[in-house]
This record gives C-alpha cells, sequence and structure tokens, in this order.
C-alpha cells in the first residue's frame, strides 16, 4: 500500500494522480515496444496511475506511434485502461497539411478522434495544448473542448508549454463560458532550467492548476553526466539539450556530483527530488527507458532534502535574479 503522499490532487480537481508522472516520449525509436509494455506493467505494479504522452510521440517511427503502442498495451487487458489517468497532447503538426496542427476547432476535434482511434480508448482523460496557437482565440478553443467533454471524450483539459499571461488568458475566458478551463501546465523545470518560477508557477498557483515538470533531469544532465561520459554509458545525455547545457554548466554540473557523491545518494534521485520539493510542483514528468531507471526515480519520492541541502543547490545552479516570483526577482 502506498503512503498517504504518494497520491496528489490534479490540480483545483477532485481526480488524484501519482506524484510521479510516466512519460513516454522515449517509446519508439528509443525503447522498443516490449520493453515499453514493460516499464507501463511495472509502473502500474508501484502504484503510478498518472501516464502522458502527445499524438506526435514516436516520430523516429512515424508520428502516433507512441499512442498506438499505449493502445496495444491496453487491449492486453487486465484492466489496463481503467487504472490509468490517460493524458495526451493535441497541436503539433502531425502532416504536411495546413489544417494538420495548430489549435482551430477543426483540428483539436478531428486529432482527439485520431488520438482515441491510436490510444484504443473511449476517452482521454487529460487533453493538453501543446504549445500555444497565437492564431486561435480563446472562443475557438473553449468551444471545440467543451464539444469534446460534452460527448464524454475529454474529462479534463490542459495546457504545455504556456507563459503565465496565457494561463491568466486562457482561465479568464473559460470562465466568462462557464468552462472549468485549464487544469494542468506542463512545463520544462529543473534545476537548470528555473525560468518558470519567475510567472507560470505563481500563475498556476493563483489559478488552481497543477505544475507537471517535463525533462527534470534537463534531458538527462542533471542524471550524472560526467560520470555516464567518463565510463562511456551516455545514452540521452549525450544528445539533444543536454550537450550544449553541459558545456555552460560543466564546472556546477561537477560539483553537483560530487555533492550527490556526499550524499550517497544518485544523481537523478537528487534532482527528481528538488523538482519534487519545490512549491506548486504537482509532478515531474519522468521519461524512463529502462525497468530500473523507474524504480530509481521512485526512490526519489523518500529522498526529502534539507534546507542546507537545498540552499547548496541553489548555490550551484542560482535561480533567475532575485529568486521567487517577478516582479520582485528582478528588481534589485
Amino acid at each position: 500500500m502506498q503512503n498517504e503522499n504518494f497520491y496528489t490532487r490534479l490540480g483545483r480537481t477532485a481526480l488524484k494522480i501519482s506524484r510521479l508522472c510516466l512519460g513516454t516520449v522515449n517509446f519508439g525509436g528509443r525503447v522498443e515496444e516490449a520493453e515499453a509494455h514493460e516499464i507501463m506493467d511495472r509502473a502500474v505494479e508501484h502504484g503510478i496511475n498518472f501516464f502522458d504522452t502527445a499524438d506526435i510521440y514516436g516520430w523516429r517511427v512515424h508520428k502516433g506511434y507512441t499512442e498506438e503502442a499505449i493502445g496495444r498495451w491496453f487491449a492486453r487487458g487486465n484492466g489496463r485502461r481503467e487504472k490509468i489517468v490517460l493524458a495526451t497532447k493535441v497541436g503539433s503538426p502531425m502532416s504536411e497539411g495546413p489544417n494538420d496542427g495548430g489549435l482551430s476547432a477543426r483540428h483539436i476535434i478531428a486529432a482527439c478522434e485520431g488520438s482515441l482511434r491510436r490510444l484504443r480508448t473511449d476517452w482521454i482523460d487529460l487533453y493538453q495544448m501543446h504549445h500555444v496557437d497565437r492564431a486561435a482565440p480563446w472562443e475557438e478553443i473553449w468551444q471545440a473542448m467543451e464539444t469534446l467533454v460534452a460527448q464524454g471524450k475529454v474529462r479534463y483539459v490542459g495546457s504545455s508549454n504556456f507563459a503565465g499571461w496565457h494561463l491568466a488568458a486562457a482561465q479568464e475566458a473559460a470562465a466568462r463560458r462557464h468552462f472549468l478551463g485549464i487544469v494542468s501546465e506542463q512545463c520544462v523545470y529543473n534545476l537548470v532550467t528555473r525560468h518558470v518560477e519567475l510567472e507560470v508557477i505563481p500563475a498556476a498557483q493563483a489559478y488552481g492548476i497543477a505544475v507537471l515538470a517535463w525533462s527534470p533531469l534537463h534531458g538527462g544532465l542533471l542524471g550524472g553526466v560526467l560520470d555516464k561520459l567518463a565510463r562511456g554509458t551516455a545514452v540521452k545525455s549525450a544528445q539533444g539539450r543536454a550537450v550544449p547545457a553541459l558545456q555552460r554548466h560543466r564546472k556546477a554540473i561537477k560539483e553537483y556530483e560530487k555533492f550527490c557523491a556526499e550524499l550517497g545518494v544518485p544523481p537523478a534521485q537528487v534532482g527528481l527530488a528538488w523538482v519534487l520539493s519545490r512549491p506548486g510542483v504537482t509532478a515531474p514528468v519522468i521519461g524512463p527507458r529502462a525497468v530500473d531507471q523507474l524504480d530509481g526515480a521512485l526512490r526519489a519520492l523518500e529522498l526529502k532534502l534539507s534546507d542546507t541541502e537545498l540552499d547548496r543547490l541553489d548555490a550551484l545552479f542560482p535561480p533567475v535574479g532575485n529568486g521567487g516570483p517577478a516582479p520582485e526577482a528582478w528588481i534589485s
């Protein structure tokens, strides 16, 4: 049985989710389907009930592949679908067609139908706008989302990669329509990238919006990258956003790994524990490529960093400006 802190509410809703969200961006191209199914089974075994994907995921094979792989996992039965709070996303271009992307009412509804078909399910628990679409008025977006909710195809609506003022604009527009609006915002947040502390997290807290932190280890940068590079075992941390970031933060990363060694805790667990400790954060979105990485992430839930340890991490990776929310963060 999980402890009372293993689950939390999704923002201001009554929905209960695990404090770790299983991200599936690596399923397809980096993780073969059989192992992806094993990871999902292990997650359920440990009580993780919150899975995140997107219609575009799996693009290394073909767009939509990850949803298809999850759908085949659901089709194996044993209550798999019923046990999961399923989140997917809409908005990224699915083809070169002029209307096969963005947040038009046409695309939102068509994309939802496509996701439902690939996922082999009748409903999506959390339907997230993947990016802001500056061309789409909120009246159009909410009309489409209201239609999907009324049809029973979507339970809640979330956002991803929004600025704080986008959250405010969306919520005020939803309130005028007497609609629940956004219940979660998924944003990049980790020790290296702390910009959301300025306005996104304060806006989310003000509106009762859950904060889901994607890339909590900054693409593997905070997962022991220097040690892995020295041993020749680096995979994700040797590519993508982690590469230029390592060049900029090598000195801090070296001290960070030394600090983790002093604690006797793997860097990945320290990085996750830090995100879990942040005010306003509901759940980090983890992206394990193997079962042992999932097991390690679960151990981060048991790690409580002291004030002294948190101060040490702040010294290594300072917040933006004076720290905390804007405008005080940038007033000298």
